[in-house]
């Protein structure tokens, strides 16, 4: 647009003051298209298809292929960029509850790297809960002596929804006692706009945000344990429970080192990842880098195997995107 600047109509003596006028207007038109830029450009985050997802919400340079539905959040650990899409409205987690009580038990009950931990006596209630045809379980035997890390792997890999409940009485005499236990963590770890209600996270009143979960996400893989665990394809389990597998079918690939799937009609979709950038190693040949990304409520009220499909394909969008703008 060209602008036709015309002879100023006033004196001599107003012109310092009429010059002040014109700059300071012209200044505020560059503070406002240049505002207009930046929230066009971060803004405008895309989804996997190449259009536009209105509801994407960016925090920082991170844009990525964000999911058409529910919620996702991501951040890149060494560069602090994160970004965040869709409402961030409490939803139904199912499994991904799993990951707060392994914290809690974790701080409640550390382990070194290599410690299996106390022995737990596994109980009728565990036993009975093994053969539910509704829910994701480890058979276990009443009687049973399992360590506390053994405990970890049965529910943190297969998800088994008995065994998380055992470790909620184990730790706290019961699971309601447990579960307040769970809000507390919650609340230390400043998720305002999460609720637990029980360990297994079965009860689709689990409810939480990506952006909360994503701060729990933070705190657990701090854990040496936690994350040695949740990087485990699969393990074998002595007293006879046998070889148990990760649900997560994305570990191992493309740098993706965790963290927790869930699953149920009313969450659909949920998962926990972790993935490692490439970008380098370090002096003990680990590599450096870590991105953090939890994606919720893909496929809901649909089936626990459609949500899980969809979440898988999501975050292998989201985490190949991070990987490719970490590595700039």
């Amino acid at each position: 647009m060209r602008v036709q600047l015309r002879p100023s109509p006033f004196t001599d003596r107003r012109r310092p003051a009429r010059a002040f006028v014109l700059w300071g207007t012209l200044t505020a038109l560059l503070l406002t298209v240049t505002a207009g830029c930046w929230v066009s450009g971060t803004e405008a985050a895309r989804d996997g298809t190449g259009t536009t997802a209105d509801s994407a919400r960016v925090t920082g340079p991170l844009v990525l292929p964000w999911p058409k539905e529910g919620q996702a959040s991501v951040t890149d650990m060494e560069s602090g960029r994160s970004g965040t899409s869709g409402a961030q409205n409490p939803v139904p987690i199912a499994s991904l509850a799993k990951v707060m009580t392994a914290h809690v038990i974790l701080t409640g009950h550390p382990l070194e790297k290599e410690e299996s931990g106390p022995l737990v006596t596994v109980d009728q209630r565990a036993q009975d809960e093994s053969f539910s045809s509704v829910e994701s379980t480890v058979i276990v035997q009443q009687g049973q002596r399992l360590g506390q890390r053994q405990l970890l792997e049965m529910m943190l890999l297969p998800s088994g929804n008995n065994i998380a409940r055992q470790l909620a009485r184990w730790d706290a005499g019961s699971e309601d006692a447990f579960a307040a236990k769970m809000n507390r963590a919650a609340a230390d770890l400043g998720m305002t706009r999460t609720t637990y209600t029980d360990a297994s996270g079965i009860d689709p009143r689990n409810t939480s945000t990506s952006e909360d979960q994503l701060k729990l996400a933070r705190a657990v893989m701090g854990d040496e344990v936690f994350r040695a665990i949740v990087a485990t394809d699969e393990v074998t389990i002595g007293q006879g429970v046998g070889t148990i597998a990760n649900t997560n079918r994305l570990l191992g690939t493309s740098g993706i080192v965790g963290v927790k799937t869930g699953s149920s009609t009313p969450a659909g979709g949920a998962l926990m990842w972790a993935a490692r950038t490439g970008g380098g190693k370090d002096d003990a040949g680990d590599e450096t880098g870590l991105i953090l990304g939890v994606v919720l409520h893909q496929d809901a009220d649909t089936t626990p195997a459609q949500g899980l499909q969809t979440v898988f394909d999501v975050s292998e969008r989201l985490v190949a995107a991070a990987q490719r703008g970490a590595r700039r």
